[in-house]
């Protein structure tokens, strides 16, 4: 259980120490070979769970975090997780070993790179093993971070910060609707474990906020896996560095969304709401993302469309798979089940083709310095070895024999057959139209690998020689061959992988109704109507590839305004333009409305709320009377407070303080509390003499000359908040709900050792926030003395100019 948890603590930690691997190795030792330790370590502890998890075994462990609220780290594997972290730790193990050689040690930060990279490990990991909601918005938000730390990598480059901040601002925004989603659904169950809110679907499914929450959830889903129309931000990401492409766009990040829908599949699936969400966003982002990747003409663009595309038929198939769940029968629920089964065989086979074409693509570019396609040509001859793993990937991602895609590309056409042969979900009229958009994107799928396979390596070479200047070393090959290896091995062994890793895993994500029987894998089912849909597709498809200039000549009809990124950068351009409208309405540069606004609105919300809630009622029953000295004290307080406010002289208002601080201390005598008294009094005398000191050097005070308006919303502001202060701690007092602690610091001397009340408060019972109080106030310093010697140093190199 131990090993469990470390497992996805190692990044995190490994982390801290690759500074100083970086300054004491960098010079004699490529930092990569350090790091290639933890996703190795990960992955092989990894494989040790595959047996008891496809037993059915569920392993977990819990580490407490904030019990009280009753969110602690538990994590657990099943199926669904396992598959997740073994793509995450074996992809992240080739990306990490191909980065060695694709990553100068000479040029490169290599400690920033291989820092954001095992963050973005650990927090993949814990996404994908954690059981509270919460927990999984905490590293859902890591990885946000850390891809956007990856893809800013080159942050010279304005490509590179815009694409960042797209990502960034894209997936925040789908994070926070998540979180929402998630507040929701823990209100309903009240529970925030994943496996508890499983048991409680029926409930779930028939709540009020049912809809918002599903809504929600799946706006963070779809933000992070690239859903159209949140798609936008993946091709921009493609200025990271080709192992970030090859690792975060292909293999984890993007397909963080996907692992939300699949575990949440049992929660909201069943009904037609989340049916058509899934399916349909899905579907037509595949087919959105397979028609665009065929305009592009770079090659890292291309991938990022064709990853759109892959990730919406992955998205489409849960969507279809979840029809499963409105069956109580075990035939007919099984037969729309495959779908889930479909998409998660078809997510393993991604991994391994498409990360071994971006590690390709990236061996092109450092060969010849550049991606786009119209430059490229008759690479066969030149990189012959290169050619092999981009072959074998580009007909894995077209679904061809004898490549794994093949396979998962059948199911998916027999998901979409079946699926169109429902009886619910008014699947009568739509289920044909959902067929033949898969079918069509098949079509341009199949057009678009032609296109990197044999625009770039066939023909002619067009007159450019490789880079003499960055000789490549071979072993940067092993990691894509590694890959294309895995594509062919899955192809001839696929049961293997089902039995151990996908069966457990499809039963992770349909756990409750179903009765799932074991699927057998076959590359070859006859001339069935699947296989008649390959055909097509690649027929149709080699047509529409000998007639690709007249393809692209439709593309030019399209409005370019009316593409995602323009409308990003249009709403992002008017956002800009109201927040800085709105910012100069309120920032006037003076700290009175600035305060204004914050009292403000602490008399609004908070004094609004208590009195609406009726949080406002007094009980003076308790209470002492009040005395008559007590009283002329009060008098002299109210008397000291607006001389403050009517004194010319600063002078004047000093003291006035001062003597207001004195009234309170002689109140603490009164109330028999000399230790606050004596801290008072200290305090007091050392803020004086610091006023005094601080106002020697400033000009008299001056009459301003200030409109009634100015002076009654100051009125109004100051009056509010001292009513809602005061009824505030009137009602408090008079409506204690727990029993007072006071009894406790009674205690000091016999606790703490102290004799005197507040030094016991502050330096033993609140020691730790005492400490950081300190903290802050030695940052602010050091940060004065900081501005104060730049500003010296400055006037020196001033005055030495002159």
């Amino acid at each position: 259980m131990h090993c469990f948890y470390l497992i996805n603590a190692i990044p995190f930690a490994y982390a801290l120490i690759v500074p100083l691997l970086y300054k004491k190795f960098n010079a004699k030792i490529h930092t990569g070979w350090f790091v290639l330790v933890v996703p190795l370590l990960v992955f092989l502890h990894l494989l040790t769970y595959i047996p008891p998890v496809a037993k059915g075994k569920i392993i977990s462990f819990t580490l407490p975090w904030i019990p009280s609220y009753d969110i602690n780290f538990t994590a657990y594997i099943d199926g669904l997780s396992l598959v997740f972290s073994l793509i995450i730790a074996g992809i992240g193990l080739l990306v990490t070993f191909y980065s060695i050689y694709y990553l100068s040690k000479q040029k490169e930060a290599l400690h920033n790179f291989y820092i954001y990279l095992l963050l973005f490990m650990g927090s993949m990991l814990g996404l994908v093993f954690a059981d509270n909601i919460y927990v999984l918005y905490v590293f859902w938000e890591i990885t946000s971070i850390t891809s956007f730390l990856l893809i800013a990598y080159w942050f010279e480059r304005e490509k590179s910060r815009s694409g960042a901040q797209k990502s960034l601002l894209i997936t925040i925004f789908g994070g926070l609707a998540m979180l929402s989603g998630f507040i929701l659904l823990s209100l309903i169950t009240g529970t925030h474990s994943i496996r508890e809110m499983i048991v409680q679907a029926g409930m779930i499914q028939s709540h009020p906020l049912f809809i918002p929450s599903m809504l929600l959830v799946l706006l963070g889903a779809f933000t992070k896996s690239a859903q159209f129309p949140f798609s936008t931000w993946l091709p921009d990401a493609m200025e990271a560095p080709t192992p970030v492409s090859a690792y975060l766009h292909s293999a984890t990040m993007v397909k963080a969304g996907i692992y939300l829908v699949a575990r949440c599949t049992t929660i909201f699936g069943g009904v037609p709401e989340w049916f058509w969400l899934v399916s349909g966003t899905g579907l037509f982002t595949l087919l959105y993302g397979s028609i665009n990747a065929v305009r592009q003409t770079d090659l890292k663009a291309l991938l990022a469309y064709s990853t759109v595309g892959q990730l919406g038929l992955i998205m489409g198939l849960l969507g279809l798979g979840s029809a499963a769940l409105y069956f109580d029968v075990v035939g007919e629920g099984v037969l729309y089940a495959i779908a889930v089964f479909a998409a998660i065989f078809h997510l393993v086979n991604h991994a391994t083709f498409k990360g071994c074409l971006f590690m390709v693509i990236g061996i092109i570019d450092l060969e010849t310095g550049t991606r786009d396609i119209k430059k490229l040509g008759g690479l066969l001859q030149l990189m012959p070895l290169s050619f092999l793993p981009a072959l074998i990937g580009s007909f894995a991602m077209a679904g061809l024999p004898p490549f794994n895609g093949f396979l998962s590309k059948e199911m998916f056409f027999t998901a979409v057959l079946n699926a169109s042969k429902m009886s619910i979900f008014h699947m009568g009229t739509w289920g044909n139209i959902l067929a033949l958009v898969a079918w069509v994107a098949s079509v341009f799928t199949f057009v678009y690998c032609m296109i990197i396979l044999l625009r770039t390596f066939g023909g002619r070479p067009k007159g450019y020689k490789l880079k003499k200047s960055h000789i490549t070393p071979i072993a940067i090959l092993i990691p894509p061959f590694i890959l294309a290896a895995l594509v062919i091995i899955i192809f001839f062994y696929p049961n293997a992988l089902a039995k151990y890793l996908l069966q457990p895993a499809w039963q992770a994500v349909l756990p409750t109704k179903i009765t799932l029987q074991q699927i057998e894998i076959n590359a070859w089912h006859g001339l069935n109507v699947e296989f008649l849909m390959t055909i097509g597709v690649v027929v149709a498809g080699a047509f529409l590839y000998k007639t690709l200039e007249r393809l692209y000549s439709i593309y030019r009809y399209y409005p370019k305004m009316l593409t995602l990124n323009n409308i990003y950068e249009f709403l992002l351009e008017k956002m800009e333009a109201v927040s800085l409208a709105i910012t100069r309405r309120y920032m006037t540069g003076f700290v009175r409305d600035y305060l204004v606004y914050i009292l403000g609105f602490v008399v609004l919300m908070i004094g609004g709320t208590a009195f609406l809630s009726g949080g406002i009622s007094l009980s003076l029953s308790g209470d002492a009377p009040i005395n008559f000295y007590e009283l002329g004290l009060l008098v002299a307080m109210i008397c000291s407070a607006l001389t403050v406010l009517l004194a010319r002289s600063r002078l004047t208002a000093v003291i006035a303080v001062g003597a207001l601080g004195l009234l309170i201390a002689f109140l603490f005598v009164l109330f028999r509390a000399p230790d606050l008294a004596l801290t008072q009094l200290v305090v007091e005398t050392i803020t004086t003499a610091l006023f005094l000191l601080c106002f020697y050097h400033l000009p008299k005070l001056k009459k301003e000359n200030s409109t009634i308006q100015f002076k009654a919303v100051n009125v109004l502001v100051s009056v509010g908040v001292g009513v809602v202060t005061t009824m505030l701690a009137l009602s408090v007092r008079g409506n204690s709900l727990f029993k007072t602690i006071s009894g406790f610091y009674e205690n000091a001397y016999e606790l703490a050792g102290a004799k005197n009340i507040v030094n016991a408060i502050l330096v033993d019972f609140r020691g730790f926030d005492t400490m950081l109080e300190i903290l802050v106030l030695s940052i602010a310093g050091l940060g004065v003395y900081a501005l104060i010697k730049i500003h010296l140093v400055g006037r020196r190199e001033n005055e030495a100019n002159k």
